[in-house]
């Protein structure tokens, strides 16, 4: 009898022992080195869960992981997010994951962006949130009213960097994210340099977009700056090529032709045809050029052009005579190398 005892409690350890493994130990059934499990907004279901799990493949045991789950109450504590599933992970790690709402932080890099579109598109690959309805969030007064900004101005909240958010984010979330890092970046110290300046720090991330767009030398920025904030003193048109391209909407053209210039002579950001800045930014400029604007040298400098064959660098000028003569040795360069 005893014996007959023994033998079961062994096949019960065993049965224990073989649910234990398959709850705590390795359970993905994929290759790649990670997964994410993403529980729509609307549908934190215990279905819509199991439906996701089923048809991804996920895990080798998904009916242990249902029962499992129901019995660790996950179903009444779920919440939307993405939530990672690493090579290995057993059955036990998910359903804490998900107990506990620990959801994947998504890692949101912005980089060089140039229209509220191109915002709006990168948001609805990144996030839950759908593409359209971020870009009526950042196209409402309404909505951009709290931050003291509007339709105009919304992109000089838009600092180049990395943001950590959760993916169920909604617009306002995301936004108010990145208006935090805005209000770090303008110091007190920044805004005074802004304000001796003449400009509001709206107008310097406008200028300092523009300057993003001509050049790629850190070391010339500065300068550059110097020639706009000069032809914005004189009341001059800033006469600026990207703002015209920003215009058109067409950002790879080498060369600005008369034709380019009054076919969006009604573009308020056309700077050929209108003084002033253009009412907002033409792209995300980064903090450097930014800086270089609140820094800028005091030159004499009106004019400028790039300079033949230079690696990116521009010759800088004070008179229109000593701009004709640089224009026209980057024009006859440009000829000679049928750069259209």
């Amino acid at each position: 009898m005893k014996k007959i005892l023994l033998i079961l409690l062994l096949f019960l350890l065993l049965i224990v022992l073989v649910f234990a493994y398959k709850l705590f130990g390795p359970a993905t059934n994929f290759s790649e080195a990670k997964k994410y499990l993403y529980i729509h907004t609307g549908h934190a279901t215990k279905a819509d869960v199991m439906n996701s799990l089923n048809d991804s493949g996920y895990f080798s045991n998904p009916v242990l992981f249902q029962t499992a789950a129901g019995k660790l109450k996950v179903w009444e504590r779920l919440r939307p997010g993405k939530y990672e599933i690493a090579k290995g992970s057993s059955l036990f790690t998910l359903i804490r994951k998900l107990r506990n709402g620990s959801q994947t932080p998504v890692n949101f890099v912005i980089t060089k962006l140039r229209t509220k579109k191109d915002f709006a598109a990168l948001v609805g690959r990144k996030f839950e949130s759908d593409s359209s309805l971020f870009f009526h969030y950042i196209t409402s007064n309404d909505s951009l009213r709290k931050y003291n900004l509007d339709t105009n101005t919304v992109m000089t909240a838009v600092f180049p960097n990395t943001y950590s958010l959760l993916w169920n984010s909604n617009p306002n979330r995301i936004f108010s994210k990145l208006n935090e890092e805005r209000k770090k970046f303008w110091t007190e110290e920044r805004k005074q340099k802004a304000k001796a300046s003449g400009f509001t720090p709206e107008q310097v991330y406008t200028l300092a977009s523009i300057i993003e767009e001509e050049t790629l030398q850190d070391d010339e920025k500065g300068t550059i700056a110097s020639v706009y904030i000069n032809r914005l003193k004189k009341g001059m048109y800033l006469g600026a090529d990207p703002t015209v391209k920003f215009a058109v909407g067409d950002f790879s053209l080498k060369r600005i032709y008369l034709g380019h210039i009054n076919s969006t002579a009604s573009s308020p950001y056309n700077t050929y045809k209108n003084k002033g800045l253009p009412p907002g930014p033409i792209c995300t400029p980064s903090e450097k050029t930014i800086d270089a604007v609140l820094n800028a040298e005091k030159t004499d400098y009106l004019f400028f052009c790039a300079k033949p064959n230079s690696n990116g660098h521009h010759a800088f000028a004070a008179t229109d005579k000593e701009h004709a003569i640089n224009a026209k040795a980057y024009q006859q360069w440009l000829d000679s190398m049928k750069i259209q």
